[in-house]
């Protein structure tokens, strides 16, 4: 197992609702996304519970929800691995969003009774606004940018879509954060959320669906160029090991 540096679970008593399972889960789960625990590494329960400074059972049960989503495997007799990072599955999952917010945005552009426009105000109010004042925090966009997809889908107003989108969202979310690791990328998600808004304004559903699609096309594509370098640094000590 690498000796990189992780930070420890966070304490029970701050955050009282969370259980220690919970935390060690968020934490492995941080591990993984950040390329502290590389695809193929492999480790113990108790050097887990060492270096989190928890019981065994809490690091089993954090253990078994990620092997469910597809994260790590069991190991007979030797433990757990990181599993390789499954592109054929993310892409079916960016296909199912495709499809999902693309017919959301045609819904905003044709059915005016159903669609929330409290949620697009907000939209407009983050993403329309002057170079100067755009965000420059990865971290940030990678949030208001989640946050832009999701509510394309639920202005829409179809409680199902948006729960099944939310689903999709949250499997995709460990490598889809890396979209932000670059100011290009950053400005390209600004230019490119401005289109798709004002196409919705001006009711232009095949324009907004064209756009979207173009987008998330966009940011798949550099999400797998990315993930796959970053996996490759890690291996060569290039992440800081």
């Amino acid at each position: 197992m690498h000796t990189a540096h992780r930070r420890p679970a966070a304490a029970a008593d701050s955050a009282p609702h969370r259980s220690r399972a919970d935390e060690v889960y968020e934490q492995l789960k941080r591990d993984v996304a950040e390329f502290n625990l590389v695809p193929g590494d492999r480790f113990t329960e108790n050097e887990l519970s060492e270096r989190l400074g928890v019981s065994r059972t809490p690091v089993r049960q954090a253990l078994f929800r990620l092997q469910q989503e597809g994260y790590v495997e069991v190991l007979f007799r030797s433990g757990w691995r990181v599993l390789p990072f499954d592109f054929d599955q993310f892409e079916q999952l960016y296909d199912l969003r495709m499809v999902l917010e693309t017919t959301a945005v045609q819904r905003l552009c044709a059915d005016s009774e159903r669609v929330d426009r409290a949620l697009l105000d907000q939209l407009i109010r983050i993403w329309l606004v002057p170079v100067a004042d755009r965000s420059p925090d990865g971290v940030q966009v990678g949030q208001w940018d989640e946050a832009f997809h999701c509510s394309l889908v639920a202005a829409a107003g179809n409680a199902e879509m948006a729960r099944v989108h939310k689903d999709v969202t949250e499997r995709i979310r460990i490598i889809r954060r890396l979209d932000f690791t670059k100011p290009a990328r950053i400005d390209a998600t600004y230019d490119e959320h401005g289109k798709i808004l004002k196409a919705i304004q001006r009711k232009r559903g095949d324009q907004a669906a064209m756009l979207l699609r173009a987008h998330i096309e966009t940011s798949q594509a550099e999400v797998r160029k990315i993930t796959l370098h970053q996996v490759h640094l890690a291996r060569q000590g290039g992440m800081g090991r």
